[in-house]
This record gives C-alpha cells, structure tokens and sequence, in this order.
C-alpha cells in the first residue's frame, strides 16, 4: 500500500491551479447515459473515483475517448443490457460511491436500474432514501433481489411520469439522480426543496443545452420539462471549490505565499469569507486568489465576544468538505473556534492524530470539536498515521507539512480519490512530499 512521506516546515510559494471539481464530473459523466448522442467533456479531474467511473461506464458498454488530458467524448448509443442487470455489474457500482449517479439514467432510459449499496468513505451514514423516495414519486416501483443483494427499481411499461415532490433532504446526489430521471419522464417535474450547489446548476446546463427544458435553475425550486430525446451536448466542468479551499487553508497554516489561479471565484459562494473569519488573508485578482504569507491569522469572535462557531450548511452555506481543512488551520490560529460537522457523524473522528501532533482539540461529540490555537508558538510534531477519507486525507497532509519533523501518512488511496497527482503539484511549491 502507498504512502506518503513528508518533511514539514518548508514555506511554500508560486501558484497552482485546481482541478475540475470531482462531485461535478460524477454527475456530468453520469448524464451521458441519457443520449445516444456523442457528448464533449473538459477539464474532467483524472482522479481515481473518476477513472472507476470511466471503467464502469465502458465495461457498460459505453464509447469514452480521451482526446486530450481532462478531454473526453462520451458516447452510450449502444449500452450491454445483459451486463447491466448483472450481478458482476452490481457488485462493481457497490463498490464506487459514485455509482449512485447511475441508477436515475439507466431507470429513465432502459426502465430499470439496481441500487446497491455504494462503497466511499468512512464518514458515516449516507442515506439514499431521497433518491429512492423522488424516483418512486416519478412512477418507479421498488423491490429487493435477494441473489445480487441490491434494491431494484422499475419503470412503468409506458414510462417514468412526472410529479411534484418536496425532498426530505437536500441532498446533492439525491437532486442530481432526480433531475436526470425526469429529463425523459412524462410531463413536468417539480422539485422542491433541490440542493442548488454550483454542480448541480452545471447539470442543469448541460442538460438545458442537451435540449431539456429547466426552469429555477441556482434555486431550491426546479421544474424539469420531460422529453422523449436527448441530443449531445458539449461542456466544461468547473474547478473544484474544495481544492480553492484546501489550497487557502495550507497557505495559512505553512504561513506561505501562494496564488490560486483561476479559481471560478463567483462559484465559491461563502468559502472566502469563511476563512477570512479565521482571521486569514485573502485577495480576489481578476478569477485568482492571492494569499499573503501572514505570521499570525487570529480568529474572530461573534459580535456578543462568544466563541466563532463554525458549521456546515446547505448551499449557500458552507460546504461539509472544507471542515476537516478549516479545522487544521485553527490548530495554530490565535484564538478558539467551535467546529461544527453536523452532516456526518464520524467525520471529525481523525482529530485525534492532530491531538498525537500537539494540537489542542475537544471533542465534544461525534459532531462537534472545539480547536484551541497555538499561534504558531508550539509547532505540530511529525507523525505516522492512515488517511480515514478523502477530506480528512487532505487535512492530515496539511498538518504534516507545517509539522517539525518527518511524517508517514498511508492509506492514501483515499487521497487519491479526490485530489490529482498531488503529490506532484505541491513539490511544485516547495513542499517536501514524496510517494513511497
């Protein structure tokens, strides 16, 4: 198994530029499987949850062309029907979290699709309830077979319908899987309660230029006008806002110098501002971020002195995957911050490999720690430690770069799920980081 070794306490410096954003590309590649028409994909992150999804999609049947790095032509005119009512094909999508993308196109298009219980990180329960719940409102009935140990949904013989729902949740994946299924329903759709995340307004483009009618596009109401034909589409995916914020908070914390280039500022929504509350610097320059280095970044407190309580949100609030980051840069902030994760309930578990750094962290509960900074005074100690998930991966390699010492993160996997050639990337910048 990989690991990655680093040598901490270099100051970085120069620029970098994200990839397109992971949760984006899920979708988009996913909505391929809606058209028997050719469809043009850029600036797609080649990171491993990706490239599974691309193995999928051709072991499917599925043309996938790469014409270029991150440049993709996707063409499903003809799909292997046997395959996917497979067993082997269900237990492929149960063992990629982004399988779950999958199910409302095939459904749409074929009449049919499993369920099965998607693999990903270890953070928690993830509920698929609303995906199952919307689609059922759309005409789709739900048993479970026993032999491949997954649920199945089936269409009615005369196709999906459109209905009017009210989600339990906004759930992202969730809106995303309804929205595509009712692009070939009956009628019209309407959506409440719809998580609008700028990767969701970004499927609702390509879709729109696919031919499909979506009105409340960046609203939490959406109504989605069937059609019984999608053409091809071309599109290009957004740089993805949690390498925006991950390259912000390891600025800070290795108390660098660094330009974020072409960050898509408009589509950050609330994450600068959430982390100039932790007292950090930051300049918008054309579609670049400018951070200075800062010796000291100290966090706000609220108006009536109490403790700065940051938390998760639904768009347009903060992001859940920039927590486990912003919670790794208030270990050396001046101040005291509360984090609150209140989506996942095992996601601020890796904090204890922080606390074997030195950092001084309360966890209050399964969703709640309180960080006490060290003001860059008492500097992280290298360590040894295994990257839980994605997110917290990220975060544990943060910390070891600003660490004295050498540290020995594994498991790292994960890390590549969502972050391309980092390794590479940050060398560029002068960090000390090496894959064994």
């Amino acid at each position: 198994m990989s690991k990655f070794i680093i040598e901490g306490g270099y100051r970085l410096h120069g620029e970098i530029e994200p990839q397109g954003a992971k949760n984006e590309a899920l979708e988009v590649i996913s909505a391929c499987l809606l058209t028997d028409q050719e469809v043009h994909i850029s600036n797609v992150p080649e990171i491993l949850d990706v490239q599974n999804l691309l193995k999928m999609l051709q072991s499917m049947g599925v043309k996938v062309t790469r014409h270029a790095k991150g440049d993709y032509t996707f063409h499903a005119s003809d799909l292997n029907l046997d395959y996917i009512q497979s067993k082997e094909f269900v237990e492929h999508c149960g063992a990629l979290r982004g399988s779950v993308l999958i199910v409302g196109p095939l459904l749409a298009r074929y009449g049919q699709s499993f369920f099965a219980r998607p693999g990903g990180d270890k953070i928690g329960r993830r509920k698929i309830d609303t995906h199952i719940m919307g689609l059922m409102k759309l005409g789709a009935t739900l048993d479970f077979d026993e032999e491949k140990n997954a649920y199945r949904l089936t269409a009615p013989r005369d196709g999906l319908k459109g209905a009017y729902m009210l989600l339990d949740e906004a759930s992202v994946t969730g809106t995303a899987n309804i929205i595509m299924a009712a692009t070939l329903a009956q009628g019209v759709t309407t959506i409440y309660n719809a998580a609008c995340e700028p990767y969701i307004q970004q499927l609702c483009r390509m879709l729109t230029a696919m031919g499909v009618v979506i009105e409340g596009q960046g609203s939490n109401l959406l109504r989605v006008h069937g059609t019984t034909l999608l053409s091809g589409a071309t599109h290009r995916i957004l740089p993805d806002m949690i390498e925006v914020g991950s390259f912000i908070g390891m600025a800070a914390l290795n108390q660098s110098a660094i330009t974020v280039k072409n960050a898509s500022v408009e589509n950050l929504g609330i994450i600068p501002d959430s982390f100039k509350r932790l007292g950090i610097k930051l300049e918008v320059v054309g579609d670049d971020i400018v951070i200075p280095a800062q010796d000291v970044y100290e966090i706000e407190t609220a108006l009536d002195g109490s403790i700065l309580n940051v938390a998760d949100a639904p768009w347009p609030g903060l992001t859940p995957d920039l927590l486990s980051v912003m919670l790794v840069v208030a270990t050396q902030c001046r101040g005291s911050v509360l984090i609150h994760q209140k989506m996942f309930e095992s996601r601020l578990f890796f904090v204890d490999r922080l606390i074997d750094m030195g950092a001084q962290i309360m966890l209050c509960d399964p969703h709640r720690a309180i960080v006490i900074g060290l003001d860059h005074k008492f500097p992280l100690r290298g360590h040894n430690m295994s990257s839980p998930d994605i997110r917290a991966g990220i975060a544990l390699l943060i910390a070891a770069m600003s660490a004295k010492g050498t540290s020995r993160i594994g498991n790292i996997g994960q890390i590549d799920r969502g972050y391309e050639n980092i390794d590479e990337r940050l060398r560029s910048l002068g960090a000390h980081i090496y894959r064994e």
